[in-house]
């Protein structure tokens, strides 16, 4: 088995030529042949019991070919890379030179590797100070926002329909005349302000009151879902049942002994200004950090290779169809609701994309440089923590070298962040 490794004109590809001996195709070929006996039916023997060599005078030896290729090539590929140290980010484009039975398979693989990283100035960068401070107008906003979740519900009558209230409705809707699928319903409960209807739907119902009925006109969205209704006119019948509104509590110490620990609204007040001081010193931390890696990277040569983009692509894409499941949908449904490609999707997220690439090799280059490096109670801490997280014992995660490895990254980057934050002039 031998391997030539050699640069192409692209920056950042290799060319590797792989020679394979003849008896390891071979042998690969009797393992195929193993597998895939039982489809062959040769007259005179039970399906799956005729020697290979009967099958090969039957069907020709070549039918083993590509089957062969795929079984013992990915191993191959992978042992080389491995024992050659070429850290490759693409997947190969693979030129077949040579295969058959009895004959060294020789194949090529252009690849492309991790690029060379040029630092730039990462001590002393500039960053300007990020500060937030909570207000009064943010606590009083918390304190509406609890109101809100512990108001109650209350009929109204002999009023009209307003801003915030919910309305009780029959509603059929029609295209030129006809009534359409999904458009009808009964006793419909809809927040007035929600937009959880389409466009101008909800404002004609203000100013309505009980039992009356109303015509409302209104145009479906050019990229509506059902394309069947989409950038149509509607009219839609609507009566009214019933107005429902929030009847709020009095912000007082009677409300905060409801809604917290705590005996006055004071206290209350207290322990809401430090919640949102911890959440704005997470934000500001955030924030710095994320300034901290953009100057770094602005000041840094790179050329990132096309490959390790399209695999951030692709897992950004794997991320946003988990969770279209958790909403019942998958990925072709969401197209079509945008009106998009994969292609165009893919393309939306290839500067993100770059920019999430760009970082990764950075921090992977000031961890180098630096010499960071997660200590080992770090790291038995911090597999005590994911345990803990996902209801596990440390101990099953313990011995994991996946894991192991994907923490010690993870906080290698921690650390390389940190580094350059606390060697930030912070004006």
């Amino acid at each position: 088995m031998s391997i030539k490794v050699e640069k192409t004109e692209n920056t950042n590809e290799l060319k590797l030529t792989f020679n394979v001996p003849a008896e390891t195709f071979d042998a690969g070929m009797k393992k195929v042949y193993s597998k895939t006996a039982k489809y062959f039916n040769i007259p005179g023997f039970r399906k799956g019991k005729a020697p290979m060599a009967l099958v090969e005078r039957t069907y020709g030896s070549e039918i083993f070919y590509e089957d062969t290729f795929n079984e013992i090539v990915p191993e191959i590929f992978e042992k080389e890379i491995e024992e050659n140290k070429l850290e490759v980010v693409s997947k190969p484009e693979i030129d077949i030179v040579q295969m058959g039975k009895g004959q060294e398979l020789i194949f090529t693989a252009v690849v492309q590797v991790k690029p060379e990283v040029k630092l730039g100035k990462y001590k002393g960068v500039a960053l300007k100070k990020v500060e937030y401070k909570v207000t009064d107008e943010d606590i009083d906003h918390e304190l509406e926002h609890m109101a809100d979740k512990n108001s109650r519900l209350i009929s109204v009558e002999n009023e009209a329909v307003a801003e915030k209230d919910i309305a009780v409705i029959d509603f059929e809707g029609f295209v030129d005349g006809v009534a359409f699928e999904g458009g009808k319903a009964e006793n419909h409960e809809l927040e007035i302000g929600s937009k959880t209807f389409i466009p101008g739907f909800e404002d004609q119902i203000i100013g309505m009151k009980v039992d009356e009925e109303k015509d409302i006109n209104v145009k479906f969205p050019d990229e509506y879902f059902s394309k069947e209704l989409a950038g149509k006119d509607a009219t839609f019948k609507v009566k009214l049942h019933e107005i429902k509104r929030k009847e709020l509590p009095a912000l007082d110490d009677e409300f905060a002994k409801d809604v917290s620990e705590f005996d006055t609204l004071d206290e209350l007040k207290a322990s809401i200004k430090e919640k949102l001081e911890t959440e704005n010193a997470n934000k500001e931390k955030y924030e710095t950090e994320e300034n901290a890696i953009k100057a770094v990277c602005e000041a840094t040569e790179i050329d990132i290779p096309s490959g390790m983009v399209e695999t951030e692509i692709d897992n950004m894409l794997k991320d946003i169809e988990t969770r279209l499941s958790y909403q019942g949908l998958n990925m072709k449904q969401y197209l079509q609701m945008v009106g998009k490609t994969e292609e165009d999707m893919r393309k939306d997220y290839e500067e993100q994309a770059k920019t999430s690439v760009k970082s990764r090799l950075v921090l992977e280059a000031i961890v180098k440089a630096e010499k960071l490096e997660a200590s080992e109670e770090e790291i038995v801490e911090k597999v005590k923590e994911m345990a803990e997280n996902y209801g596990r014992k440390a101990e099953d995660l313990q011995g994991n070298e996946h894991l192991t490895n994907y923490i010690k990254e993870n906080m290698a980057a921690e650390k390389a962040i940190k580094f350059v934050v606390d060697n930030a002039k912070i004006k």
